[in-house]
C-alpha cells in the first residue's frame, strides 16, 4: 500500500504535469518525494537512470517526463519527438518494473487515438486507425509506453497503469510560440498584441473542435488512481466538454484584455478535426473535473504576468 510515508519519484518535477502533481502530494502530506533535474538525472542515458533506481529504490513512480511541444514542433521533429520520448520511458518502464516498484503511472496523450475515431473517444477505440500525421511520431512513443505498461500489469500482475490526458493547461506550461500548445500560445500572442495594439494571426480555420483540462486537474486524478488498487490499465482524462479553437480564442481574448481582430492564417494544419475524449471509466472510480476553463485560463494567465516569460 501506498502512505505518506512512501518512496514517490515523480519524473519530470519541474515540468507543468510534474510540478503539479508534486504541489498536490506535498499539500496532502507525503514526505518522501524523490525529483531530479535534467541536470541531475538524463532519462535518455540507461545507465545512469539504472543507478538511480538502484540507489533510491522508490515505491511509486509517475512518469510525467516527456518531450513535448505543439503541432509545429510534433510536425516538424517527428524523429525527436518519437526517439526521446522511447528512450525516456522505456528507461523509466524497465527499471521501475526491475526493481520491483509497487505502482507506476504512465502518463500519455489522447493524441495516441486514431485522427477520426467515433467521438467521444472511449479507450478501446486505440489501435482502430490511422493517427494524425501532425502528431504521429509522439503518439507511436506513448503507445509504446501504455502498451509496454499493458503488458507488465497483464503478464507479471504487477500495478502498471496509463492516464491519457486531453489538451493541458496550467502553470509552468511552456509559452514559446515555436513549441507551444494551443493555450499558452493564445495567451502570449494576445497578452504581446495586446501591449503592441496590434492584430492576432492564429493557425487554421478555427473550427477544430478541442478538449481543454487544467493541469491541477490531471493531478487530482493521479492521486485518486494511485491510492487504489487498478482495476484496469488504462484510463482517459478529460473534462469531458470541447470547445472550437475560433470560440477558444474569443476566451483568451477577453480574459487578457486584447482589443484588436483575430486573423486566421488558412496556409497553416488544423490538425485533428474533433478530438473528445470518453471520460466514463475513470468517472465511475470517483474522479471528476473541476476547474472550468474560463477560470482556468483566467488563472494562468496571471501565473504568465509574474512568469520570466513576461519580460
Amino acid at each position: 500500500m501506498v502512505n505518506l510515508d512512501s518512496k514517490i519519484y515523480v519524473a519530470g518535477h519541474e515540468g507543468m504535469v510534474g510540478s503539479s502533481c508534486w504541489r498536490l502530494l506535498k499539500q496532502k502530506g507525503y514526505k518522501n518525494l524523490i525529483g531530479r533535474s535534467r541536470v541531475e538525472l538524463n532519462l535518455r542515458d540507461q545507465n545512469s537512470v539504472k543507478e538511480f533506481f538502484s540507489k533510491e529504490k522508490p515505491d511509486v513512480v509517475i512518469d510525467a517526463a516527456a518531450k513535448v511541444g505543439g503541432i509545429m514542433a510534433n510536425n516538424s521533429y517527428p524523429y525527436e519527438f518519437l526517439m526521446e520520448n522511447l528512450q525516456i520511458q522505456n528507461n523509466l518502464i524497465e527499471f521501475s518494473f526491475s526493481s520491483n516498484v509497487k505502482k507506476f503511472l504512465f502518463l500519455g496523450s489522447s493524441c495516441i487515438y486514431p485522427k477520426l475515431a467515433t467521438q467521444p473517444i472511449k479507450e478501446g477505440s486505440l489501435l482502430s486507425g490511422r493517427l494524425e500525421t501532425t502528431n504521429e511520431g509522439y503518439a507511436i512513443a506513448k503507445i509504446a509506453g501504455l502498451k509496454s505498461c499493458e503488458y507488465i500489469n497483464r503478464q507479471y500482475g504487477r500495478d502498471f497503469i496509463s492516464l491519457m490526458p486531453t489538451n493541458l493547461y496550467g502553470p509552468n506550461d511552456n509559452f514559446d510560440l515555436t513549441t507551444s500548445h494551443v493555450i499558452p500560445a493564445m495567451i502570449r500572442k494576445f497578452h504581446e498584441a495586446k501591449s503592441l495594439l496590434s492584430d492576432v494571426s492564429l493557425w487554421g480555420t478555427g473550427t477544430p473542435m478541442r478538449e481543454f483540462l487544467h493541469v491541477d486537474d490531471l493531478a487530482r486524478a493521479v492521486f485518486h488512481l494511485f491510492r487504489q488498487e487498478s482495476k484496469d490499465t488504462l484510463y482517459n482524462v478529460g473534462s469531458g466538454k470541447d470547445i472550437s479553437i475560433h470560440d477558444l480564442a474569443l476566451i483568451v481574448q477577453n480574459v487578457v484584455g486584447h482589443k484588436g481582430k483575430v486573423v486566421w492564417d488558412k496556409s497553416n494544419p488544423d490538425g485533428t478535426p474533433k478530438k473528445l475524449l470518453d471520460i466514463s471509466k475513470i468517472s465511475k472510480s470517483g474522479w471528476e473535473p473541476s476547474i472550468e476553463l474560463e477560470i482556468g485560463i483566467h488563472k494562468v494567465y496571471q501565473w504568465y504576468l509574474q512568469s520570466n516569460y513576461n519580460v
